[in-house]
């Protein structure tokens, strides 16, 4: 059994923002098998699919990006799930829009969510998908009213098409492993 994670803000307020981009990454991989979430065994929002007879659980937190870790940790211990079989999915400010990077494991890079999730596992060995938001040109005054804003209708296009390719490389995790993603979807950018 594999964990996707997806990782945003929960209210209305930041839907459709920069930051909920790995929320809408797991949303479009539930969507692909017509899967529907709902409430979890802690602060977070679930569903489970079946992709190539093997269960995937989705995860979006509910508890705020800073808090990401204290959802992903009560999934884990629900579902009994080891590091290894966890991918999180998020938005990377480093990362030009239109490209996404696996790794298996590392720093937050600046990101509050992986930050938060590795001081809660005590570890940054799990795997994650980093998706760009960053346009090619744009310089920034403040990093948390950019990651907060909206996607423009142009940057929209682009994110359109990146996250078919991240459902892609996620199920291609749950199946080969993160090696084997990465391999097959690192070099990934998708044309603006």
């Amino acid at each position: 059994m594999k964990l996707l994670v997806g990782l945003g803000n929960p209210d209305a307020l930041h839907l459709g923002t920069r930051h909920n981009v790995g929320f809408c990454a797991v949303e479009q991989i539930a969507d692909s098998f017509g899967a529907g979430f709902s409430k979890g065994k802690g602060k977070y929002l679930t569903t489970k699919i079946i992709f190539r007879r093997e269960p995937v659980i989705l995860v979006k937190p509910m508890t705020y990006m800073n808090l990401s870790g204290q959802a992903v940790v009560a999934a884990m211990n629900f579902h009994k799930i080891l590091r290894s079989e966890i991918l999180v999915l998020c938005d990377d400010l480093n990362l030009p829009l239109g490209t996404i990077r696996l790794r298996s494991k590392g720093s937050a890079g600046g990101q509050n969510g992986l930050r938060h999730i590795i001081e809660s596992l005590g570890s940054d060995e799990f795997a994650r998908l980093r998706i760009g938001i960053r346009g090619e040109e744009q310089m920034l005054k403040s990093f948390s009213s950019f990651v907060l804003g909206k996607f423009s209708a142009d940057e929209n296009k682009v994110i359109e098409k990146v996250l078919p390719v991240c459902r892609d490389a996620a199920l291609d995790f749950t199946i080969n492993g993160i090696e084997h993603a990465m391999n097959n979807f690192n070099k990934a950018h998708i044309e603006q």
